[in-house]
């Protein structure tokens, strides 16, 4: 309980340092959702007490935080080879980590959905200990690299 109500008050104040923004940058990767395409620009916006919200050009999702029964977080590292071959050598061990955030949630007829994003790095961490706060549930990762940089 007493951890819950730090990373409650954490998260609060983070939010309100940086109230200038409305979410975090995201791009919808897929998931059971139908009605959102793939490959989808957008926000997930956090700082709503009742509900999670992803906002597009294209829609605007809420799932209730009680719903919400998965959160998932793991990384995906691509070495650049061949760019950094004819540049020089020494940039052959240069990654690029791209961030994954799962979302899982019972929909309104009982089953269960998922929802996986793609997370701006700068917006992650903000994002993984709000919806911890806001949902009651921990934070799954996918390997140990992934909770190293996820707990920072």
């Amino acid at each position: 309980m007493r951890t819950f109500l730090l990373c409650l008050l954490l998260c609060t104040c983070t939010v309100m340092a940086v109230a200038g923004r409305s979410g975090s940058r995201v791009e919808y990767i897929g998931g059971t959702r139908g009605d959102i395409p793939p490959n989808n620009n957008g926000e997930i916006r956090v700082t709503n007490e009742t509900y999670f919200i992803f906002v597009s050009k294209h829609t605007e999702v809420k799932i209730p935080y009680e719903r919400i029964n998965l959160l998932e977080y793991g990384q995906k590292i691509d070495r650049h080879f061949v760019a950094a071959a004819i540049i020089s050598p020494i940039f052959m061990v240069a990654k690029k980590r791209e961030h994954f955030l799962t979302i899982g949630f019972e929909n309104d007829n009982g089953h269960q959905e998922a929802m996986v994003f793609r997370v701006n790095k700068d917006d992650l961490r903000l994002t993984l200990v709000t919806l911890e706060a806001r949902t009651g549930q921990d934070v799954k990762f996918q390997d140990e690299e992934a909770r190293i940089y996820g707990k920072g």
